[in-house]
């Protein structure tokens, strides 16, 4: 694992005669990248949804394009405890790399005029159900999160649309996956931090 240079982390504290604020501040989740080949195909993909259903949300922005794997938590300032304890976890498990394709195109159900539009996979989001079920249970051994998932839907949201688009088959968008990351999020902010990054292992003798 390698944490990001520049990171900053502590826990929340309490100043004197202030009042702490009444809702959570910071998002940690773990999440898969695409890389940038995936990067344009989804803007070429998202634009062409968006003139053929007049979709007149923004697409989202590059940089915050991800698969979730893993919502660790939501607080007042990142927890060192929280940060240290997702270090230990996962900090020695090795798993092999894979592929991820994605092949058709949905809307999720959501607030009205806000209904996530989405990318979705069948046989080849396989490997990616299977690394998220390892990584959940890793997690929940650890005591890291109180969140835990009994089912899990790979996915990768393209806008936030304000009419239905009824599922249908895409051009495969295909990266291999080489690593996943801890990423932090201000709530309401729509600003990302990668915090770490933890490599799997790429098999050299394959193709």
């Amino acid at each position: 694992m390698r944490w990001l240079k520049g990171s900053y982390m502590q826990d929340q504290a309490m100043l004197e005669g202030f009042d702490a604020p009444s809702a959570p501040t910071d998002r940690l989740f773990l999440a898969l990248l695409p890389d940038l080949s995936a990067v344009k195909r989804v803007a070429t993909l998202t634009q062409q949804l968006r003139d053929e259903h007049g979709l007149k949300a923004k697409p989202i922005s590059p940089e915050r394009l991800h698969v979730t794997l893993h919502h660790v938590g939501d607080y007042l300032g990142i927890p060192t405890s929280t940060m240290s304890a997702l270090r230990d976890a996962v900090g020695s498990w090795s798993s092999p790399s894979f592929v991820l394709t994605f092949d058709r195109v949905s809307s999720f159900s959501g607030k009205p005029g806000k209904l996530p539009l989405v990318l979705l996979g069948g046989e080849g989001v396989a490997e990616v159900t299977a690394f998220q079920s390892q990584l959940d249970q890793i997690l929940a051994r650890a005591g890291v999160s109180k969140t835990s998932k009994s089912s899990y839907t790979p996915h990768l949201t393209l806008l936030y649309g304000d009419r239905r688009v009824d599922e249908r088959p895409i051009e495969p968008i295909t990266w291999p996956v080489q690593d996943f990351v801890l990423v932090h999020s201000l709530i309401g902010q729509g600003q990302y931090t990668i915090l770490g990054r933890w490599p799997l292992v790429v098999d050299r003798l394959k193709g």
